[in-house]
């Protein structure tokens, strides 16, 4: 449980949890059986009897001992035991009765060759740039790993007077501007937090920066969080957060082969052409060597938001802090080894439910992401036991070992781009894992799942309270939403504030929805395929070592999931999932709580307008009068906001209209659903071959292949990683990104597109429950 719950929002907590421990204490320890969501009764009972059986077969020991043996040398790309574990995957799921192969991509992949900071003036010291080794952590001992780097920063050797930066975020940049301080020719210095790495040295570049530097600072993830590693799990001073600053919000994958299979033979791009690779280059460096840099600068103090916990006054500069950065690199193509197992379908074996978690790590990886691994593996020895024991799934199972995701999603991005027909014909579910470990139950992705991971959650057990986890997480979004963390991103509060008013209503909680940052992104926002991501977190002290050398096995099994007890929830979770999927006779989707959510979505766009009408009149009102003096105190701050244009009157009514539409819709099909599970429909199995085909498509009927502004790689309409947040879901994103921007007749034509695309979404459910309702 987190260490700042306030008194009121423990006490909601433990409300919850004590009524859902008390309901299953009148009910002796289980509630009554119930069908299944997607089955009929009697299909109900054989379910819940498979999934007794799926449950027998996972074993904790065997989750430890993969986790050892994948994490026990470097795992990055081009590592030879990245290629080794490849081998090794392949090899237990043939072992287990799968179909198993590797499929092998060439991608641009620049690894370090060499690099250097100096601090020149007015002082001097040198940078070590590296992770020494930890008493307790037997794998830190290794020097064989990546050193610490940012992938896809430009090669350079720059020297430049120092500016320190905060989070580096566009708001920063106003903040700087406001104190008359220009960061063009200069390095500016960063922390890490609050949005994506890869934003940083971008906007940074946009400014005019020459270099960037990013550094971990103990208010965010060292001592000011807990004890660091070794005593506690937090980074210690000389740790140092790896990572890729591709502009995976351009598009995900090889640099050099946007949109198309990086295969041996593909048609590359020449490096200076791909958009996604940055000009200046980026060093990424701990709080061990950033402290004398940032002590030797003058200049204003930093704003009290913008200080960390260093023993330090926090200036901005510029100077006389003066640095000199060097970086080299080899830009060449390196093999990635996509594990691709799969298990075919009895009945419709051109139904496919695909299954990935990435394999590659910057170093060790056992959190990250070996954690959501070896819970996959679980997931998969089980399912081959079923297989043994005479069982055989309706659909095609497709499960997949990433390979290359750290740099940039770039084996399932090449994957899925290579084989982007087929997958759009067949593929009825994509199911992402990433790291995993003890907490809370984490669901994300397309909404008319919602209903169905509620049901799947409702049936699990949470290993430490003892309710199910679906009961659990309705706590914790309680309490989230009851709780505004100090500063928090608006869209974050927004999305806390949703779910939790979902979850005080009873019934289903809501589901995220999926911005960027893990293997799902080519599959959902490029290929429109329906898709999920799930794990489990939120106890942990697993942060502080993310992407550097400590995120060990040693570490994990300290301050990760000690006995392993949330790797079975995780395989129970995802596994139920994947076996649902696989055997209802009609895929289980809800279209209510899509059209829920949209309703949700589409209020925030109308309140978002109406804040940023009353903010302008507001500015415009203060700055008519005044009210910006700054002569008193013109060293901390010379300049005034800018002036804000009005907000226009926008045109919503073509997303209200379709929304009443979508509404109507989902209650329609819900319902005729509902009657064919109840035994009151029946299909002949060329209806229900067609309705599923009509199922299928659904998500891809969220895209249109202009894509977003700017960025066609995107297609899908409803969820997209933010052009300004990198990871963080942008909702409605072709009009809501414009609103924020400023760009008001965009907002307006994006929100008929928008429209169109809902429409055609609307057209969907309605043949769909055409099929259902014209059958015997």
């Amino acid at each position: 449980m987190q260490q700042n719950m306030t008194r009121g929002a423990a006490a909601v907590f433990g409300v919850v949890l004590s009524l859902s421990a008390a309901s299953l204490a009148a009910t002796g320890g289980a509630e009554p059986p119930a069908a299944m969501f997607g089955f009929s009764a009697p299909e109900s009972a054989r379910e819940a009897t498979l999934e007794q059986r799926f449950d027998a077969a996972l074993d904790p020991a065997d989750l430890r001992g993969w986790l050892q043996r994948l994490s026990a040398e470097p795992n990055n790309v081009g590592a030879p035991h990245d290629k080794a574990n490849a081998e090794f995957v392949r090899d237990l799921f043939k072992q287990w009765g799968w179909d198993a192969h590797i499929e092998v991509f060439e991608v641009l992949y620049p690894t370090l060759r060499q690099h250097s900071l100096e601090l020149l003036a007015p002082s001097h010291f040198t940078a070590s740039l590296k992770e020494p080794a930890v008493e307790g952590d037997a794998t830190s001992m290794r020097t064989d790993g990546l050193p610490p780097y940012n992938e896809y920063g430009a090669d350079g050797d720059v020297t430049g007077d120092l500016v320190y930066l905060n989070y580096g975020m566009p708001e920063d940049y106003r903040a700087l501007a406001r104190r008359g301080i220009d960061v063009r020719g200069k390095i500016v210095i960063t922390r890490y937090g609050k949005g994506w790495r890869g934003l940083k040295p971008k906007l940074a570049q946009e400014h005019g920066a020459t270099a960037c530097l990013i550094y971990s600072d103990p208010r965010d993830d060292g001592y000011a969080k807990g004890d660091t590693w070794p005593k506690g799990g937090w980074r210690p001073p000389a740790g140092v957060q790896r990572g890729s600053v591709l502009d995976v919000a351009v598009y995900p994958g090889d640099p050099l082969t946007p949109g198309v299979g990086a295969t041996r033979d593909a048609k590359r791009l020449p490096i200076p052409q791909a958009r996604t690779i940055l000009k200046i280059p980026v060093m990424p460096i701990s709080y061990a060597d950033a402290q004398p840099l940032l002590a030797a600068l003058a200049g204003p103090v930093a704003p009290e938001k913008w200080r960390g916990t260093l023993p330090i006054t926090y200036h901005l500069g510029p100077g006389p802090a003066r640095v000199h950065l060097a970086i080299s690199s080899d830009w060449s193509l390196k093999p990635l080894y996509d594990v691709i197992a799969q298990i075919p379908g009895s009945d419709s074996r051109d139904e496919w439910i695909v299954r990935g978690n990435h394999r590659d790590a910057w170093v060790f990886g056992a959190w990250d992401p070996l954690s959501g691994q070896v819970a996959m593996l679980a997931e998969a020895k089980a399912i081959g036991a079923l297989l043994k024991g005479g069982w055989k799934p309706r659909r095609t199972l497709i499960y997949a070992s990433w390979d290359g995701e750290e740099p940039g999603l770039i084996g399932s991005t090449e994957w899925a781009e290579a084989h982007a027909a087929e997958l759009q014909r067949k593929a009825v579910l994509y199911l992402n894992s990433d790291e995993n470990a003890r907490g809370f139950l984490n669901p994300q992705g397309s909404h008319s799942l919602q209903h169905l991971v509620n049901d799947v959650a409702a049936a699990v057990k949470d290993p430490e309270t003892g309710v199910s986890a679906q009961a659990r997480l309705r706590a914790r979004m309680l309490v989230e939403g009851f709780e505004k963390e100090p500063g928090e991103d608006r869209d974050v509060s927004e999305e806390k504030a949703r779910l939790a008013r979902i979850a005080a209503r009873g019934g289903d909680l809501g589901i995220s929805a999926l911005g960027s940052g893990s293997d799902y992104t080519p599959f959902l926002q490029h290929l429109g395929l329906t898709t999920l991501s799930i794990e489990y977190r939120g106890e942990e002290e697993q942060e502080g070592v993310y992407h550097s050398k400590y995120d060990s096995f040693d570490h994990y099994v300290r301050f990760g999931d000690p006995t392993f007890a949330y790797g079975i929830a995780e395989a129970q979770t995802t596994g139920r999932i994947v076996l649902r999927m696989a055997d209802a006779a009609v895929l289980p989707l809800q279209f209510a709580g899509f059209a829920e959510t949209m309703s949700d979505y589409l209020g925030e766009l109308h309140r978002l307008v109406e804040e940023r009408r009353a903010h302008s009149a507001e500015l415009a009102k203060l700055l008519d009068t005044n009210a910006f003096d700054l002569t008193a105190d013109p060293t901390r701050v010379v300049a005034p906001p800018q002036r804000e244009e009005p907000v226009p009157e926008m045109n919503f009514a073509p997303l209200d209209t379709v929304l009443a539409r979508l509404k109507r819709s989902a209650a329609a099909y819900d319902a005729a659903y509902a009657r064919f599970t109840a035994g009151e429909i029946q299909l002949t199995p060329a209806q229900r071959t067609e309705l599923n085909a009509a199922l299928r498509s659904m998500e891809q009927r969220l895209t249109d292949a202009r894509g977003l502004p700017g960025r066609d790689w995107y297609r899908h309409f409803i969820y997209a990683p933010g052009l300004l947040t990198g990871y963080g879901v942008k909702t409605l994103p072709g009009v809501r990104e414009a609103i924020e921007g400023g760009r008001y007749e965009e907002a307006n034509r994006y929100a008929a597109i928008t429209a169109e695309v809902l429409g055609g979404y609307c057209e969907g459910i309605e043949r769909a429950t055409a099929l259902l309702s014209g059958a015997r």
